[in-house]
């Protein structure tokens, strides 16, 4: 362990750095927490050689010189509302998750691990866990009534052995992380990605709508300055979120008239009942909470 030195470290990265950026990034990550482990255990003294901050980063190009930033595939958000009418008529699981997630601007990670226990319904809120945020930290997401009859449809076909809200094809599985864009490809969008849909928010939020930028990217989840973060623990900012998401919803469902039925969240020729845009009492409980 001693042995390796920088020059080792570069030897390695310097294969796949201009070609697998990506791969040779998690590679360095992953080299300097094994050399922070030997050296905790007395294994080796000294900085570590595959430390990026004042180090590497002065010898290998910057990630985002080598390999720019490619930015997810999105739907215009003017053409929303009329997706969203598409995607109402497409049955299944997976069109239902699509649909959650779009509401939820969330991840599709964050969707597909969503468990019955994460619904708190009489707060109308989904609170994901650090272990499934892309940032560690727990997420709370408001939920709309159209998120919460999703959430209702599809808890309503879940088995004992189902721990997921949206179970996948095998018992006690979650839906395949490609399910969502299955359906994309079925409904001929092969033009759009799932995450793609966050950007669609982001840009309806900045461009239709007058909520502050931090409240924008607190929603998606993303890193805000401590001062904001210690609003949000206080309340003060999930009620403006909640407002937004609300607001989020009525857009999405825009051209879908009250009263229309979506196709149920069931495989074909198993019959369950269709979901309503606008139903849902408070007061029903899918989870534990």
């Amino acid at each position: 362990m001693q042995d390796i030195d920088t020059a080792l470290v570069q030897k390695v990265l310097d294969l796949i750095w201009l070609t697998k950026t990506e791969t040779a990034s998690r590679v360095r990550a992953r080299i300097e927490r094994i050399l922070d482990w030997a050296a905790r255990r007395g294994l080796r003294n000294g900085a570590n050689p595959a430390r990026w901050r004042g180090h590497l980063e002065f010898d290998l190009a910057k990630r985002s010189k080598v390999q720019p930033v490619q930015h997810h595939a999105s739907l215009p958000f003017a053409e929303l509302p009329d997706f969203m009418v598409a995607l109402c008529d497409q049955e299944g699981i997976a069109a239902r998750a699509l649909e959650f997630t779009i509401l939820t601007a969330s991840r599709t990670n964050e969707t597909i691990g969503a468990a019955p226990d994460e619904i708190y319904t009489n707060q109308r809120t989904w609170t994901v866990p650090a272990a499934r945020m892309k940032a560690g930290k727990e997420h709370r997401v408001p939920l709309s009534a159209r998120a919460l009859a999703i959430v209702r449809d599809t808890t309503a076909l879940r088995t004992g052995d189902d721990a997921f809200i949206f179970r996948g094809g095998k018992r006690g599985k979650p839906l395949s992380n490609m399910a969502m864009a299955a359906v994309l490809k079925r409904m001929g969008r092969t033009d759009i990605t799932v995450h793609g849909f966050r950007s669609t928010f982001r840009d309806w939020a900045a461009e239709g709508t007058n909520y502050p930028n931090h409240v924008v990217e607190m929603a998606l989840a993303h890193a805000v300055g401590d001062k904001v973060e210690a609003a949000y623990r206080r309340g003060d900012l999930f009620e403006k979120r909640r407002r937004l998401m609300a607001d989020w919803a009525s857009y999405c469902t825009a051209r879908t008239a009250a009263g229309t039925r979506c196709r149920d969240a069931s495989p074909k020729g198993v019959s369950q009942r269709n979901s309503y845009l606008p139903v849902l009492p408070a007061n029903v409980r899918f989870g534990l909470r």
